[in-house]
């Protein structure tokens, strides 16, 4: 059937489903021997494995303090508890809910400022802009691996006296100026969950060179408890397991790889989507390294012949997945929308919403996969108006 795309009836460019993300994980053998020790000492918390991954990280990042929780969210809520924020903090909306829910958590009010919508990331002119006499803190993050403008938001943050937390839960294998994101502000909040470049299943790491900080977050994630059976504040179980410690040593060893091939994937990416029209891409500031934890491009309906939501829907029927990273933003969930500003539109976040689209990324993806990808997304290209035209025929018809 020619060139036509699955959705029109043609056969799909993929027999099987090509998923978002998958996770590269070491092999049973390259964990056996300590997997073993784990279950015949019964050592399966706090043992050799967290202080080995917690050091390893903490040499990886330059950073004196590497502390291993049982999440990225979990990690947030205690760096700003520990950090003895009040009142108000600055965040992007365009972001992942967990950023907002953390300060929440917290008993802090979160104040939402607009991105950049070339880079993705918060607009240090807009968290200026938005900060109140009861701001305590910005919380910028590196929005799908690319660093925030680190620059400009420290030098913020000097000049009004604020602390700078970054949620970096996209951050491992992002290089700001060559060097990587974590030693920046007073602490990055890193996640290690499967969709991510450091894996161990579950957890995440807080890293900061603030020894006091580092201090009260070890305190934290026992509960608040020091050692003497005594709540210094009150705290959390936020401890990562051994097993996960274990699987963060060897998936930390490869993140270098992981990044450069990232790198060349995304490179294709662009060199073969970016001959269509009205399909945009992520910019870095020039120095920085993005980590391409997702590569995310944006989709402008009237250029490219249809919109970010069925460019997804005829990519499904090609056996291609895809995620609509941030729709709803986070000033715009149920949770949130109570903090969102009546008066001030968050322009660029609400567009980026609206066209964003995340295509399938993997640190050993091959060519052949993403140039399939593409093709699928030209074809869809070549024949826009039919594709809308079946579409709006299924939503009528599903309509009656």
């Amino acid at each position: 059937m020619n060139n036509k795309p699955a959705i029109l009836g043609n056969a799909p460019i993929f027999t099987t489903k090509v998923p978002i993300v998958r996770p590269v994980l070491p092999s049973f053998a390259d964990l056996a021997s300590d997997v073993e020790e784990l279950l015949t000492t019964g050592m399966v918390t706090k043992g050799r494995h967290l202080l080995a991954f917690e050091e390893a990280v903490a040499a990886h990042l330059g950073v004196r303090h590497a502390v291993a929780v049982s999440s990225c969210t979990t990690g947030l809520m205690l760096t700003h508890k520990c950090l003895g924020l009040t009142g108000d903090v600055v965040i992007p909306s365009f972001t992942f809910m967990a950023t907002a829910s953390a300060l929440v958590w917290a008993g802090l009010k979160p104040v939402f400022a607009d991105v950049d919508f070339h880079t993705t990331n918060l607009d240090p002119a807009a968290a200026e802009a938005a900060i109140t006499p009861d701001t305590s803190a910005i919380v910028a993050v590196h929005n799908f691996g690319n660093p925030a403008d680190v620059d400009a938001l420290e030098s913020l943050a000097d000049r009004k006296g604020l602390k700078l937390i970054y949620d970096a839960a996209h951050g491992f294998g992002a290089l700001h100026n060559g060097k990587p994101v974590g030693a920046q502000g007073d602490a990055h909040v890193f996640s290690l969950s499967p969709t991510k470049l450091v894996i161990a299943g579950e957890g995440g790491i807080v890293a900061t060179n603030d020894d006091e900080l580092a201090a009260r977050v070890r305190i934290g994630r026992e509960y608040g408890n020091s050692g003497r059976y005594d709540s210094a504040f009150p705290g959390i179980n936020a401890r990562l397991p051994e097993f996960n410690a274990l699987m963060g040593v060897h998936s930390l060893r490869k993140v270098e790889t992981a990044a450069c091939r990232r790198n060349e994937i995304a490179s294709l990416y662009r060199e073969t989507l970016g001959v269509l029209s009205g399909i945009g891409f992520q910019q870095t500031i020039e120095g920085n390294r993005n980590s391409y934890k997702d590569v995310s491009v944006t989709v402008d309906a009237e250029a490219f012949g249809l919109g970010r939501d069925d460019l997804a829907q005829a990519l499904e029927s090609e056996n291609v997945d895809t995620r609509m990273y941030y729709n709803p933003p986070v000033h715009r969930q149920t949770a949130y929308a109570q903090f969102a500003s009546k008066g001030d539109p968050l322009h660029n976040t609400d567009l980026l919403a609206s066209r964003s689209l995340s295509l399938p990324i993997w640190s050993e993806m091959t060519d052949e996969t993403v140039l399939e990808i593409c093709r699928a997304v030209a074809r869809i290209h070549e024949f826009a108006s039919d594709v809308v035209a079946v579409l709006d025929q299924s939503t009528t018809a599903s309509a009656v």
